[in-house]
């Protein structure tokens, strides 16, 4: 072992337009929001993730908040570079002497562009990384799962992140066909904002949206045990005065419709894509989802009906695409679908 062996620290980085999450010795030891709180005269960062988060939408002129992960990919550059940086130092908080040469996997949505790709290096490179590798997020999610990709035999992964939906067929450690769409979880948030102003005349935050989503959201109208109604606080737009409305789960299956009805139609393309001999194998093995937005209650039915598929939710579907991220980590020399 050499003596840059032993400052090296290897991480694995789930970078997520909702969500960052960082493994670390084989455990994931940061999992935050991708938001930063910045002072605006100076341009110096307040806060990192959870911290940030209680802060968004709530902050005075002197204090702004960002996301600088859009639709999967790197929107603003230094903040980026600033989370990252933040993210690293949470593995070790308190502990000054972390090695600070990194050597990273970080994954990336696959419909990504050599520019996009570039940005997510470069901010990896100045956070202190020596080495970094990219990882396709289906390739990432469907490692994540269980799944052996290098045999020749078709799986379909259906990775639904915050900014993007992911589906890729995958065999021989490659994707033979991939649909990125960037209708996911931030989607459904816009649809829930939309629709409670549409239709109850009430001003929601982004915040209020997500927990629509988590405790009502659905995708079917009708479920089997369906979750208890929630009262949600807003501005009523007439008076501007703030009110109390109770919200159904029905109500949100009818506001998120159109979303996932862009997602089946992706799902259905990448199957129309899909080589005989691999939707033979997808016949029989079904369809894998992961990613938050596997979450959302009833999904998995509404997708069965309409692909006539058996469809598998992943166990911690959250965590899926970092523990593949963490697999790759250790066998960079062995995976050959890995970006040097």
């Amino acid at each position: 072992m050499g003596l840059f062996d032993f400052f090296t620290s290897e991480i694995a980085i789930d970078l997520g337009t909702a969500n960052t999450l960082i493994m670390y010795n084989d455990e994931v030891v940061v999992d935050e929001p991708s938001i930063v709180a910045l002072d605006r005269m100076t341009g110096k960062v307040i806060a990192i993730g959870k911290e940030a988060q209680q802060m968004h939408e709530k902050t005075h002129e002197n204090i702004k908040t960002v996301r600088p992960l859009k639709d999967g990919v790197i929107a603003d550059f230094t903040v980026a570079e600033h989370m990252i940086r933040g993210m690293i130092k949470m593995i070790h908080p308190g502990k000054r002497w972390f090695p600070s040469n990194h050597k990273m996997v970080i994954c990336i949505p696959s419909g990504i562009t050599e520019v996009e790709k570039r940005a997510v290096k470069d901010s990896a490179e100045h956070a202190g990384a020596k080495e970094v590798y990219l990882i396709p997020e289906p390739m990432a999610a469907a490692v994540g799962i269980g799944i052996n990709v290098e045999e020749p035999i078709g799986h379909m992964v259906v990775d639904i992140g915050g900014g993007t939906t992911e589906i890729a067929v995958i065999a021989l450690s490659g994707i033979v066909s991939d649909q990125s769409i960037r209708i996911a979880g931030d989607e459904f948030n816009n649809d829930i904002l939309d629709y409670m102003r549409r239709q109850h005349n009430l001003l929601i935050g982004e915040r209020s949206a997500e927990r629509i989503k988590i405790e009502v959201g659905a995708a079917l109208p009708e479920l089997d045990n369906p979750p208890d109604d929630i009262e949600i606080r807003g501005k009523d737009l007439m008076t501007g005065i703030p009110k109390t409305i109770k919200i159904s789960y029905r109500e949100i299956a009818h506001a998120l419709n159109k979303s996932i009805m862009k997602i089946e139609e992706a799902v259905l393309k990448a199957l129309e894509f899909t080589p005989p001999e691999l939707s033979a194998d997808i016949y029989d093995k079904g369809i894998h989802l992961t990613g938050g937005g596997a979450m959302l209650r009833g999904l998995d039915i509404r997708l069965s009906e309409k692909t006539k598929l058996p469809i598998y939710v992943a166990d911690d579907p959250l965590r899926a695409v970092v523990r593949g991220t963490g697999i790759a980590l250790k066998n960079t020399g062995k995976f050959k679908f890995l970006y040097g």
